[in-house]
Formats: structure tokens, sequence, C-alpha cells
């Protein structure tokens, strides 16, 4: 299991977004980044469409997913 907690792109608060991961300082959930993956965009469409999220931060949630991959394998 991913612990999001140790990723610092992102920010979990109750008042917004109801309470979902989301890019800090923004309102873009973390998971519309994933769903937009698996759509098949890119990258670079996903930070076209969502200019507050920073190219630092999808690479750091990226990175933060990839770990929690290999550490269950």
């Amino acid at each position: 299991m991913n612990d999001w907690q140790d990723c610092p792109a992102i920010e979990r608060d109750p008042e917004r977004v109801s309470g979902a991961w989301i890019f800090r300082g923004t309102r873009v959930p973390v998971r519309a980044l994933f769903e937009n993956l698996e759509d098949g965009a890119t990258v670079d469409d996903f930070l076209e469409w969502f200019p507050g999220v920073l190219r630092s931060q999808v690479e750091a949630v990226l990175k933060n997913g990839e770990s929690s991959l290999l550490a269950t394998a």
C-alpha cells in the first residue's frame, strides 16, 4: 500500500476537495493524473490541462507510486 504522506508534492485536507489527495497548492486531485494517464494522455498533456501543477510534482507522485510498487514486488 502506498503511503502518500511521504510525498511532499501532495497534500490532503478534509476541508478541500472532499479530503482527496491533491497536488500541493492546487485543487487538482492526484487521481486526475492517473485517470488521464490511463486514458492515454501524456504528462505534457496533463500539465497543459492543469497549469497549476508543476512537472516536479507529477514526477514526485510517479516516483512515489513506483517506489510503492517495487516495495510490494
